[in-house]
């Protein structure tokens, strides 16, 4: 009689995606999360951006990525830009609240001192900015959407720039963007844990009115008859980020030499005595320079070969994306808008939003599986019209992998076109459909025929080339043809996955027993449902007491084992409901267990469920046809005598 193989398995299992925003109270996935990450003393600080939860942790060994990845409600689980990056797509902020809510993590930066860990000097870059430019962007997306509209009423004859309606509106749409460094004082000082309102009198300072008329005027000013280099602070980012960094410095070595009986009112006078002319004389004039070498040095770039340029960046941008590295790349924007008044950078790599979203559509036209055609649909419609990339690229393409292709290459394309037609923007923003109207200005149209040929020639060529249903295992007309082909012989063992969900090569588990092959071959699922049915007409030969393990050999002798969860047998039968016994005879389809998957997830464990043939060496080698997507039924594994 087939036992159970062992009591005490160690899993883990990463790379799941599942569908984005089946979570409606979020109070789960925020424990869960909390729990995976490591407990609320291993997040140093929690930010977010318009699709990832961004956390800086103190010890990266105690995130359990792989249970995190798994975990409803999540999409997929990133490390990069010294973060761990928890993909939860375009109800994030709402996650975000949650976590706040119910759980122990501080959100927004830490505030404790000696918690960072040591990061590689890009890594360190990366999340310094993002930890400036984050929690703006919604503002400034919301704002550039805002600029756009106005062009387009302006452009249409509805309004003119006269017009009290129009200066008013176009005052809410520009503020954000002329006293940013008022805003991002305060971001910045929140990351090097500074006093936030001192870095906004600083940053209030460099845009004051009688300064910024100085400089309009031409005029010629001195601090104690040393030369002052008035500069124009409106949209500018590098002087007030260097600043506030340098008063973050100071202001700890004032607070260790001042008394407590006046250090909290000296220390705000010494850093605006000193930092706000230590800013106009020399922190501004050399960021200012080393701005305008940044956005000297990208347009040089696009200036030398634009054709060249747009290809490189277009192409790279979706991996950049997929990495979250796209903030870094923030800075140069704002000097772009601040030196020549419009940017190109984020306009060249705005059309991989469209490419993406069309190589998603691509594959939603294609598929007859009904659970991907809803995720891919989804995908695709918050690419386009939001310009929401992640769900698209993690949940879609990046998965079936000839889709991301297809769209990197036809970002690169795009990319092209727009540096070759000059296209810019005043503002930042987003590229969807929505937005396109900020865009209106020199180059528009080729901006248009861009857009147009990434998102189009994307899905055609995705849903011609790039993506068919044998790729999930899962759509009728696989399933249909599978079942043709794999029509059973004589001395042939057919087995169909015992529940729905994600099919993986059973190889790929981290568990050594399953992995190595030792207890025989086999495939592993992800399931989506507690109903763990039989894969074929089978007698059974053992039931666990906990229900955590059924075995069957079949009328043509292969010993099959299922194992449903890693590490389940410790919960002792707890949210395990067994429908069959020792010596019954069942038919294929027929229900053997039910598992509660809550539960199993709530106690900490896996629910991967192995299904391999014990006696696999009796037998040639086992054809492993089962892959992504399955539906209970379909056909996974073929063995022969």
């Amino acid at each position: 009689m087939l036992k159970c193989p062992y009591q005490k398995e160690k899993h883990t299992a990463s790379g799941y995606f599942k569908e984005e925003n089946k979570v409606k109270d979020y109070t789960a996935l925020a424990k869960n999360i909390e729990k995976y990450i490591g407990g609320a003393d291993n997040v140093e600080s929690l930010v977010h951006c318009a699709t990832r939860l961004r956390f800086a942790v103190k010890d990266k060994s105690r995130v359990q990525k792989d249970q995190l990845s798994q975990t409803e409600g999540v999409i997929t689980v990133m490390e990069g830009a010294g973060q761990i990056q928890v993909v939860i797509g375009n109800h994030v902020g709402d996650v975000y609240d949650t976590i706040g809510r119910v759980t122990d993590i501080k959100l927004g930066e830490s505030t404790e001192e000696g918690t960072k860990t040591k990061k590689k000097l890009y890594e360190a870059f990366i999340d310094t900015v993002a930890g400036v430019f984050t929690p703006l962007l919604g503002a400034m997306c919301g704002a550039g959407l805002l600029k756009g509209l106005l062009i387009l009423c302006t452009t249409m004859g509805w309004m003119t720039a006269e017009m009290g309606t129009y200066r008013i509106l176009y005052a809410a749409a520009d503020a954000l963007f002329t006293f940013m460094p008022v805003l991002l004082a305060y971001t910045a000082a929140t990351k090097f844990k500074c006093d936030r309102f001192v870095a906004v009198a600083l940053a209030a300072a460099l845009v004051y009115p009688d300064l910024t008329t100085a400089y309009s005027a031409g005029e010629t000013l001195s601090f104690l008859k040393i030369p002052v280099v008035l500069i124009n602070y409106q949209n500018s980012v590098i002087p007030i980020i260097l600043a506030v960094y340098v008063m973050s410095k100071l202001e700890k070595l004032l607070k260790k030499i001042y008394p407590e009986v006046c250090k909290n009112f000296l220390t705000p006078l010494t850093c605006l005595a000193v930092m706000t002319p230590a800013t106009y004389l020399v922190i501004g004039p050399v960021s200012d320079k080393l701005g305008s070498l940044l956005a000297s040095g990208y347009t040089g770039l696009v200036g030398f070969n634009p054709v060249i340029a747009g290809f490189i960046l277009g192409g790279l941008w979706p991996v950049i994306v997929m990495f979250g590295l796209h903030y870094g790349f923030v800075p140069i924007v704002f000097n772009n808008i601040a030196e020549f008044g419009r940017d190109t950078l984020f306009v060249i790599t705005g059309p991989n939003n469209m490419a993406q979203a069309g190589a998603t559509l691509g594959v939603f036209l294609k598929t007859k599986n009904k659970d991907l055609k809803a995720t891919s649909g989804s995908a695709a419609l918050s690419a386009v019209l939001a310009g929401i990339t992640e769900p698209a690229i993690y949940g879609i393409t990046l998965k079936y992998k000839k889709p991301f292709a297809i769209g990197a290459v036809f970002s690169a394309i795009a990319g092209a076109i727009v540096a070759w037609a000059g296209t810019g923007v005043p503002t930042l923003v987003g590229t969807s459909i929505l937005t396109l109207p900020a865009y209106i200005g020199k180059g528009f149209a080729g901006f248009c025929v861009a857009c147009a040929i990434a998102y189009f020639g994307a899905a055609i060529v995705t849903y011609f080339f790039g993506f068919d249903d044998s790729m999930i295992l899962g759509g009728n007309e696989s399933a249909a043809k599978e079942e043709a082909k794999t029509e059973a012989k004589a001395g042939e063992v057919i087995l169909a996955a015992p529940v729905d969900g994600e099919c993986v090569a059973v190889e790929n588990i981290k568990d050594p027993v399953f992995s190595s092959g030792a207890l025989g071959k086999g495939v592993a699922f992800i399931p989506e449902n507690g109903e763990i049915k039989a894969p074929a007409e089978c007698e059974i030969t053992m039931v666990a007491d906990t229900g955590h393990a059924v075995g069957f050999t079949t009328d043509n002798g292969a010993e099959v084992l299922i194992h449903i969860g890693m590490d389940t047998v410790e919960m002792k039968g707890k949210g395990f409901s067994v429908h069959v016994k020792e010596g019954q005879k069942v038919k294929k389809g027929q229900l053997l267990v039910t598992v509660d998957l809550a539960a199993v997830k709530a106690a900490g464990f896996e629910t991967t469920t192995p299904m391999v043939v014990t006696n696999s060496d009796d037998f040639k080698e086992p054809e492993i046809l089962g892959k992504g997507i399955v539906k209970t039924g379909d056909t996974v594994i073929r063995v022969e005598n």
